[in-house]
């Protein structure tokens, strides 16, 4: 089974990422192939022989070589691809199918104290784009995709986008145009950066607002 994942692993980034010559390469240098792997050496022990104290310490030794944290008590398929991945944690309780594509600076987190499930579901072909924070008991529907820097709290249907802070859905796309290409990576953030915009006249018309009120109390 773990030759099986890491031919998957490696099968994802080669089709996700142009830079990816051939598998010997990916094998040797992709740091998010080796996390994986590590990780899934981890979840043995944690979940099959219960040596949690040690899958521990392989996941903090593996997070000191590439920066990338990812719990023991995760549920990990095959065929996942985390791109540069410096910054990625993914909680004890969080799921990820296959086909999810994860950029740098992404968590997969808690919003608390909760026990049980408290990490986020990832359900096949999401792609989840660089500093994008999704946390909670939530699941994100197959095939969404989500914006640079989001933060999403709410449940995300399948083939949505979703962008901004707090994210909201900015258009559910049919199954047949699902763009896992770098095409469809620049759509995403093209969006992301029309919320941000939108957020900061937002901001700088309250502000305004408040001071023209000033003016008037003076």
């Amino acid at each position: 089974m773990w030759f099986k994942n890491l031919r998957a692993d490696i099968k994802a980034a080669k089709a996700n990422d142009p830079a990816a010559r051939n598998s010997f390469e990916v094998w040797l240098t992709y740091s998010g192939v080796h996390a994986l792997s590590w990780y899934r050496v981890a979840h043995f022990f944690h979940a099959k022989w219960k040596w949690k104290l040690l899958a521990r310490v392989i996941s903090q030794s593996t997070r000191f070589f590439t920066g990338i944290e990812i719990h023991p008590g995760a549920k990990i398929e095959g065929g996942v691809f985390i791109d540069h991945g410096s910054g990625v944690v993914i909680g004890e309780t969080a799921e990820v199918h296959k086909g999810v594509v994860i950029y740098q600076g992404v968590t997969l987190g808690g919003t608390g104290k909760e026990r049980g499930k408290r990490h986020p579901t990832v359900m096949e072909n999401v792609m989840i784009s660089a500093g994008a924070k999704v946390l909670g008991n939530i699941t994100i529907g197959k095939g969404a995709k989500i914006g640079a820097g989001a933060v999403v709290l709410k449940e995300v249907p399948p083939y949505a986008t979703v962008v901004g802070v707090p994210g909201r859905i900015v258009r559910i796309r049919p199954p047949e145009t699902e763009d896992p290409t770098h095409a469809g990576i620049i759509a995403v953030t093209a969006l992301s950066l029309e919320a941000k915009e939108e957020q900061a006249k937002e901001a700088a018309r309250i502000a305004e607002e408040h001071r023209n009120q000033k003016k008037q109390e003076k």
